[in-house]
């Protein structure tokens, strides 16, 4: 099915949020939670799925749930729609600091392969499923890239990337190895697998993590530099027992070794 034409705007530097411009009659799908505002005459339902096929009884509404549960994600997606007159705006706003990435699907091919939790919001019409991946390694050693999601259209689709976010275009047989969680997104036509970090010795002592991703052109590669478990990892340790009230001071660090005195 055709994606409805959606017009947006991006908003701010490191929080980013997304303004997506409806007519009247027009719907964007957006994950559980990511609605930050809406102009009145933009109504929401919470459904199982993105709409693009009818759920063929209990059991596929049972293998939808399925699906996103395996994401991580909620169980549903908001639908938020125009039904008033004149254009009206909804904003979508970024989990954690970033950049929101507007991909137009049909000049990517139609298709775009992403982190599980980067999906923002798109244009109804919009498919969104999951991406196992087809090689063994690449499934039990992926980490973050062990189950990505898949997005299918040819309309407007917004996905967050962490950090900084680079573009990288691979030609044909060009190779990119990255850690696994700094992939953002990437399209169809670039193979996708999973390596050993060097020797044992790096593997262990390096701090790079024991695999890394193999991305392979030809394609578009989006890399982002703050995963999240990144950063909820800084947010866990700085937030520990105890904690350590000596920030920013040598004296303070020191202190921890003997006790808070």
């Amino acid at each position: 099915m055709l994606c409805h034409e959606v017009d947006y705007e991006v908003f701010g530097d490191d929080m980013q949020i997304v303004e997506v411009e409806l007519d009247p009659g027009e719907t964007v799908i957006a994950e559980a939670g990511a609605m930050n505002y809406m102009e009145d005459g933009i109504t929401f339902e919470s459904k199982m799925g993105d709409g693009t096929t009818p759920t063929s009884g209990v059991m596929g509404a049972l293998l939808n749930v399925g699906k996103r549960v395996l994401t991580g994600e909620s169980i549903f997606l908001t639908h938020f729609s125009n039904t008033g007159q004149g254009k009206r705006r909804v904003a979508f706003a970024a989990p954690y600091p970033g950049k929101i990435i507007p991909m137009d699907m049909a000049a990517l091919g139609g298709e775009l392969i992403c982190q599980k939790d980067a999906f923002l919001c798109a244009a109804f019409g919009t498919r969104t499923d999951i991406a196992f991946q087809k090689k063994l390694g690449a499934g039990f050693f992926g980490g973050e890239g062990f189950i990505l999601q898949r997005l299918n259209g040819d309309g407007m689709a917004f996905v967050h990337a962490g950090g900084t976010l680079i573009r990288r275009e691979l030609r044909a047989g060009e190779v990119l190895r990255v850690d696994t969680g700094c992939i953002a997104a990437f399209t169809s036509g670039v193979d996708y697998d999973i390596e050993r970090a060097g020797n044992l010795k790096s593997m262990v002592f390096g701090g790079e993590g024991l695999f890394l991703a193999t991305l392979r052109g030809p394609g578009t590669v989006f890399l982002q530099s703050l995963p999240f478990s990144r950063l909820a990892d800084r947010v866990l340790q700085a937030g520990s027992v105890g904690g350590n009230k000596g920030e920013g001071s040598v004296l303070g660090g020191l202190g921890d070794l003997f006790g808070d005195r």
